[in-house]
């Protein structure tokens, strides 16, 4: 998994903080991200997405990755025939749906590393987010809860109070996502000490639609 070098030449990542860009649909978008040099790039196969990609074009897009940027494929209570498909190509199954632990270590038999996305608002979700992931996924991805009605879980571009996170050790690897865009994640990894970023709305034009000079601002914002 992971493709070839897609030509691309760049320096090794030179900061802690890994970077994550969901939602990539486009080579320019993706051949960008790359060059800034991001850790994994996302590709979300959820079909009610404005950043739904099938399987085919997203198959496309990670081949053109080189092997240290990993590919990671965001679904939301998939069945095991799309998880299979797509793990063919993904390196990371990110599960942002009402997975259980017990689903989680179903889909762990797909041979990918799993992680497991939900939304949090409190301390006390927080902690049930931790409890449920802990043992069962590879990694927590914390993002803001959606609200009430709203027709996706995540990519909201909502975010939650970070103060949340001060202090923050879930005994598990972790990243922050919600509402992060160039002109924050400095302050939010301030907050949080997060290993890892995820952004998609934040490095938007329009909803789905990525900016390629957004991605480099973030990415520099990350590595300042």
């Amino acid at each position: 998994p992971g493709g070839g070098s897609g030509g691309h030449c760049r320096q090794p990542l030179t900061a802690m903080t890994l970077i994550k860009i969901c939602g990539l649909s486009t080579p320019d978008t993706l051949d960008a991200a790359v060059a800034a040099g991001v850790s994994h790039i996302g590709f979300m196969f959820v079909t009610r997405s404005p950043r739904y990609v099938s399987l085919e074009a997203a198959a496309a897009l990670a081949a053109r990755l080189p092997v240290h940027v990993k590919s990671v494929g965001v679904f939301v209570d998939a069945d095991d025939a799309l998880l299979a498909a797509a793990a063919t190509f993904v390196d990371v199954l990110q599960l942002h749906g009402s997975e259980t632990p017990a689903r989680i270590a179903e889909v762990r038999r797909h041979g990918r590393e799993v992680w497991r996305a939900t939304g949090v608002a409190t301390r006390a979700d927080i902690a049930a987010a931790v409890k449920a992931s802990q043992g069962a996924a590879d990694r927590l991805l914390l993002d803001a809860k959606a609200p009430s009605g709203a027709p996706l879980s995540g990519g909201n571009g909502l975010r939650f109070d970070w103060q949340l996170l001060g202090n923050f050790n879930p005994g598990m690897a972790w990243g922050l996502a919600g509402g992060i865009d160039a002109g924050n994640v400095g302050a939010a990894i301030a907050a949080t000490a997060a290993p890892l970023v995820d952004v998609s709305s934040g490095v938007e034009d329009a909803p789905g639609v990525k900016s390629v000079e957004k991605i480099r601002a973030f990415v520099a914002a990350v590595r300042a």
